[in-house]
């Protein structure tokens, strides 16, 4: 099972819910481009989308408003 260090995810995001927005959207794109590419995944794609994540590949943007409430 995949187990990814929360703290490591969290880093640059402020809130639980927007790293869970973050990973779904990076999700969808990664299936959305293997389906029009007719790429067939090994891997899920949340796996990867975490992944690119954790690399720092893929930045979650919030919200100006959650930011400043740190």
């Amino acid at each position: 099972m995949f187990n990814p260090d929360l703290k490591k995810l969290l880093k640059n995001c402020n809130s639980r819910y927007s790293l869970v927005v973050g990973t779904a959207k990076r999700a969808r794109e990664i299936r959305d481009d293997a389906v029009k590419k007719e790429i067939l995944l090994d891997t899920k794609t949340v796996s990867l989308a975490i992944d690119d994540i954790v690399n720092g590949k893929y930045v979650i943007s919030e919200p100006e408003e959650l930011k400043s409430e740190e």
